[in-house]
């Protein structure tokens, strides 16, 4: 009866997480939906809605009180304000990448998250590298450097994104806040700076939600859910999956968007491209093997035991 319960409950886990990195995946599309509007008025947008968004779902999950307790916490506080100037930078260089049509080189930052995370667990936490992960990151780093040298061309709107998103995840293994309050205060921590920006902007064809299109304001509205309902499905998906499950499925969001970039959005994939995204993936390859070795050897151990 147990291990049927188990067995449905990751299947929920795999739903869940299928759901997560597939909106991760084709979001690109709702950013390309509102193209005409200025990236930072869309990030002020996706900061105000997402705060609202989030207040409800707190209200009705009744964990409102968690995020209050958080902002009685000063070292909790002081860390999440940190991670939120990360969080700021990653959504406002995502969507500017999008709607600049460098599609391709966020899908490609975001393949390079889980390696860039593997080296900072390494460089940061003391944590154990092992040997096939430690060739990963070679293989990764060898494409990046190809693409310097022989190119002449940093994959800079990559590197920041994995990087940015990489040192968020390690400011949160210091804390001990659930993703909901955690992103609760972070949205609020930026909140300030959105509304000055929204106020104090140059005032802008769709800046006056009074004055727009019906249609536009709920593309505007939306960006609270696109935010939020990703992460929803993750948390749910990460209490029901084991951490090398959820590394597998986790590369549908950049293979979508990659797919989006080069065959809807007509993106060019150059020399350069094949040579930097052929080590990445020879990279994840080794990367998510070692992992699955990884886990069926503690698997293993756990029955002996």
């Amino acid at each position: 009866m147990q291990q049927l319960i188990q067995q449905q409950e990751q299947k929920k886990g795999v739903c869940f997480a299928l759901a997560a990195f597939i909106m991760w995946g084709i979001a690109p599309v709702y950013f390309k939906q509102i193209a005409h509007i200025d990236s930072f008025e869309i990030l002020a947008q996706r900061i105000i809605w997402s705060v609202l968004f989030l207040v409800f779902i707190s209200v009705v999950s009744r964990q409102l009180h968690k995020t209050i307790a958080v902002f009685k916490q000063p070292k909790q506080l002081a860390v999440l304000a940190l991670s939120a100037c990360l969080l700021g930078f990653n959504w406002g260089l995502f969507i500017w990448s999008v709607n600049n049509n460098h599609m391709l080189e966020a899908s490609l930052g975001y393949y390079i998250n889980p390696l860039i995370n593997v080296l900072m667990g390494y460089l940061f936490l003391s944590e154990r590298l092992r040997k096939r992960q430690g060739l990963a990151v070679v293989l990764a780093l060898t494409g990046v450097a190809i693409q310097i040298i022989s190119f002449g061309s940093v994959p800079a709107i990559a590197l920041s994104l994995a990087a940015s998103f990489a040192c968020y995840g390690l400011l949160h293994k210091k804390t001990h806040v659930e993703s909901i309050p955690g992103l609760l205060v972070e949205a609020s921590v930026l909140l300030p700076f959105a509304i000055l920006y929204w106020i104090y902007m140059e005032p802008s064809a769709t800046s006056d939600m009074t004055q727009n299109p019906l249609s536009t304001n709920l593309m505007l509205l939306s960006a609270g859910i696109v935010t939020t309902l990703p992460l929803l499905c993750f948390t749910a998906a990460a209490k029901r999956l084991q951490y090398t499950t959820l590394g597998f499925i986790q590369y549908i969001g950049p293979s979508l968007m990659f797919i989006l970039a080069v065959q809807f959005y007509d993106e060019p994939l150059e020399l350069k491209d094949y040579i930097t995204f052929g080590f990445i993936w020879l990279a994840l390859i080794v990367f998510s093997w070692d992992s699955l070795r990884h886990q069926l050897k503690q698997t293993k151990e756990t029955r002996h035991a």
